[in-house]
């Protein structure tokens, strides 16, 4: 029982350790749908990847 109720304080701990060091930007509200979800620009995604193909055609 004594196991038990340790590692339960241990978790609480922890997770009030996170949630703490996450301030205002930590969303508790679960899967995002629709309008809603928040997505990388896909512009700075394939900026860097393409990048090195046109160095790589570049010394041709």
């Amino acid at each position: 029982m004594l196991k038990i109720f340790l590692g339960f304080v241990i978790f609480a701990a922890l997770a009030l350790f996170v949630i703490m060091k996450g301030g205002d930007s930590l969303d508790m509200g679960g899967e995002k749908h629709g309008d809603e979800a928040i997505h990388a620009p896909a512009e700075a995604a394939s900026g860097p990847a393409s990048a090195p193909a046109t160095e790589a055609s570049a010394a041709k």
